[in-house]
């Protein structure tokens, strides 16, 4: 069983759809073709260093046996796939250190309970990072260095840092000749929202306990599939005719809190690949059935400017049944149960108010469905993007406002304390 996608209830039929295949089959041929910037995870699962893969998992297993806590480092792209797998995804047996992430927020108070912790743990350093001169992961892999330096000195922290950078250029990629960080690189040709299955993801996914070579073979079976390129194809069109008919915001919403991440990361990809030019669909996400005591009184009748994409684990890893003391409609069932009938009560109540929904059901969360997941959504974001004229693959406007970050930051006098 693979992933599956139901357009159903998106109010768009296959007639409407047929319209815009020649425009997304036009997208798929020049992603395929690989002359377009930035499109090296299209071949990525079909094209893996074998190599470099072993050199990775060796790398994974020498955390493992070094520490009982890995802090990775980054923001964006840098560390969003792999927190989602990490978070999503089971452990295998056996004695992984727990991952916590460093590098993508400012602030002192996050920052400082690490390095405490820290003092008290047997730490490894991920530090993933393309140019090395990002604000937050700098700030971060620079105390946090500075702490592991302390703790183990110069030669033995160096054993313990593990760098994911450009492969020949950039502050990071200097530091790690001159200290002899072991290595890997962030391809040239794959952007940071699209780089979950390249060391970028597996490395810490790897080192948490995660089958990456599972994951992989699911992304492989996703990209050689032409029914999965043309499910990717009808879930674009339908945002694009969607987003053209008024509704100008996606809800994720998911009803496992595994999913929780999946959906951060979501946000990234389709809100960096498409919001651009003035255009683009606003991705929120929302945890169900958290989320409907606060938010499900504007889903069923507030403004009607979105649509919902619904994510369903069709078999969640584990399940309890319900006390003979929950009385009424509750006792002895099982509460997986009762949490899909939440689902398909709320995709009922929405659907009688003619709220598209798209529903993709999602076997079980294991790392090969997990492959397939980010393959399906990578390819539906970048054919979306094209839909709708902008460059999925770049993102001008996070630029724009790390040169006014930049310009506040020479306006800091010298911290005194």
């Amino acid at each position: 069983m693979d992933i599956k996608i139901d357009l159903s209830k998106t109010g768009i039929g296959q007639t409407d759809r047929q319209k815009l295949r020649p425009d997304a089959q036009r997208a798929l041929e020049k992603l395929r073709s690989g002359t377009e910037p930035f499109s090296g995870w299209v071949r990525l699962p079909q094209a893996v260093d074998r190599e470099e893969l072993m050199r990775l998992l060796d790398a994974s297993r020498r955390i493992q046996a070094q520490c009982d806590l890995l802090v990775v480092v980054g923001i964006g792209g840098s560390y969003l796939g792999a927190r989602a797998a990490i978070t999503a995804l089971p452990a295998s047996a056996g004695v992984h250190p727990e991952i916590r992430f460093a590098g993508y927020n400012l602030s002192g108070t996050y920052h400082a309970a690490l390095l405490d912790e820290m003092e008290k743990r047997e730490v490894c350093l991920c530090v993933i990072s393309k140019s090395g001169t990002t604000t937050e992961p700098s700030v971060a892999f620079a105390l946090l260095k500075g702490a592991l330096v302390q703790k183990y000195g110069r030669e033995e922290a160096a054993k313990r840092i593990f760098a994911i950078t450009d492969a020949s250029k950039g502050v990071l990629r200097e530091e790690v000749c001159r200290e002899g960080y072991e290595s890997f690189v962030v391809p040239d040709d794959i952007g940071g929202r699209y780089s979950v299955l390249t060391p970028v993801g597996l490395l810490p996914i790897a080192a948490a306990g995660i089958d990456v070579a599972a994951m992989l073979k699911g992304a492989e079976a996703a990209a050689a599939s032409p029914a999965w390129e043309q499910d990717a194809a009808d879930y674009a069109i339908s945002r694009y005719m969607l987003l053209q008919s008024g509704k100008t915001v996606e809800v994720l919403a998911y009803y496992e809190p595994q999913l929780w991440y999946v959906a951060e990361w979501l946000k990234q990809l389709f809100g960096e690949s498409e919001g651009k030019e003035g255009k683009g669909l606003f991705p929120a996400s929302l945890s169900f059935s958290a989320d409907l005591h606060s938010m499900g009184q504007f889903l069923q009748e507030g403004n009607q400017i979105f649509f919902e994409t619904v994510l369903r684990v069709v078999e969640p890893d584990r399940d309890v049944v319900v006390p003979e003391s929950a009385g009424g409609l509750l006792a002895g069932k099982s509460m997986n149960a009762i949490n899909l009938a939440a689902l398909n009560g709320v995709i009922a109540a929405h659907a009688a108010v003619d709220i598209p929904i798209v529903r993709i059901d999602i076997p079980a969360l294991t790392p090969y469905y997990f492959g397939q997941l980010v393959y399906f959504f990578e390819m539906t974001s970048a054919i979306t993007g094209m839909l709708m004229g902008v460059n999925p693959f770049d993102q001008p406007g996070v630029e724009r406002y790390k040169e006014e970050m930049r310009k506040e930051l020479e306006k800091l006098p010298p911290c005194a304390g």
